[in-house]
């Protein structure tokens, strides 16, 4: 599966742009500031119906203009896809595939596998464990449609959940068989949460160690492990051993939504203890653990995306990068880089068809 062509309009910083790209290596270079990121950007938003750096859809409507547009053609399978993700301001953002909208952008998740590697996924070890979820939730959601719609399902009944707390706050009152509904229905949903987290990340940490090990020749110790009150009780017991700070609250303070993920290095934090670099290493090795698990369960190549992180890493990590694309690890990749010849020199050595953008 690859990306043929994509058109841009009033998406980001970029006014009108139209791209024929090449099915092995496309790369973007430039000064910062031209629109390398927002090009990969637009990439990912076909993928995932939003933007992987600016979640307010708004924002990335072009300032002064009404509406963006990014329109995509695949090659998937032998037939051509035609994915098309617009806004326009006052209206829902719309998105389609071959010209039908899709009534639920959950329904498109998983159609088309893709990976960002960034510099901002070092927000992965210092913001908290809600953006942590969201990347395992993410892998799973492309692969498990049940999974995702779970997940939302999980979400509406620990809205009402929450609500309803402080419903009895507000009006001094308490009604436990209510309360109780909501606790087995969360109960039910989140074991079988629990239990595919769990499940994933069983498969999952194996292949991160073997890509940390890969880039750093073995020199340091990681490791990644899921937290979860889940591990010693059922949700239910919880709610139960909670209530009485519930109330005070007035949210759930228990559930699979306080999930979270350890980084360590060492033994320790790798937040706290990890070095610049140790830290981009510990991120590479996750997000091509992630390539690798999605490819091994989807059966397809994702698409690759890599913003601005050649800058980021030493010849050697560089070297262990293109040795992969080498050796056809890969499927298509996408690169932005501020050093033209730098990238081509990279580029060339993998001996790869490839496209240069200079932006």
């Amino acid at each position: 599966m690859y990306l043929k062509n994509l058109s841009l309009l009033n998406y980001k910083n970029i006014d009108e742009a139209n791209y024929e790209f090449d099915p092995k290596i496309n790369c973007f270079t430039g000064r910062n500031g031209v629109g390398k990121t927002n090009v990969l950007d637009a990439v990912y938003h076909l993928a995932y119906g939003k933007s992987y750096f600016n979640p307010l859809a708004l924002q990335n409507i072009k300032h002064g203009e009404e509406f963006f547009v990014i329109d995509g053609t695949f090659e998937k399978d032998g037939r051509k896809e035609q994915i098309v993700c617009s806004l326009k301001k006052g209206q829902k953002k719309a998105l389609k595939r071959n010209g039908r909208i899709y009534d639920k952008f959950s329904e498109h998740v998983g159609f088309i596998p893709l990976v960002i590697i960034s510099p901002s996924d070092i927000d992965l070890i210092t913001e908290g464990s809600e953006t942590r979820r969201k990347f395992i939730d993410s892998v799973i959601s492309q692969l498990d449609a049940a999974y995702l719609q779970e997940l939302i399902n999980y979400q509406k009944v620990l809205a009402q959940r929450n609500a309803l707390l402080k419903y009895f706050a507000l009006n001094h009152t308490f009604d436990r068989d209510t309360l109780y509904i909501y606790n087995e229905q969360l109960d039910t949903m989140g074991h079988a949460l629990f239990e595919k987290r769990k499940s994933f990340l069983e498969d999952f940490i194996p292949i991160f160690a073997k890509h940390h090990s890969t880039i750093t020749d073995g020199a340091e110790s990681v490791n990644l492990g899921y937290e979860s009150q889940l591990h010693e009780k059922r949700l239910s017991a919880l709610f139960e051993e909670s209530l009485s700070r519930d109330r005070v609250l007035q949210y759930t303070s228990v559930g699979i939504h306080k999930d979270d993920l350890s980084f360590e290095i060492d033994g320790h934090p790798i937040k706290k203890f990890g070095s610049q670099g140790q830290q981009k290493s510990f991120l590479i090795a996750l997000k091509l653990a992630q390539f690798e698990f999605m490819k091994k369960q989807g059966g397809v190549l994702p698409i690759l995306l890599f913003d601005d992180i050649f800058d980021k890493l030493d010849e050697t990590r560089v070297a262990k990068i293109v040795k992969m694309i080498d050796d056809k690890v890969f499927g298509q990749i996408f690169i932005s880089d501020t050093h033209a010849e730098r990238t081509e020199t990279i580029i060339k050595a993998t001996h790869q068809s490839f496209r240069i953008f200079n932006l």
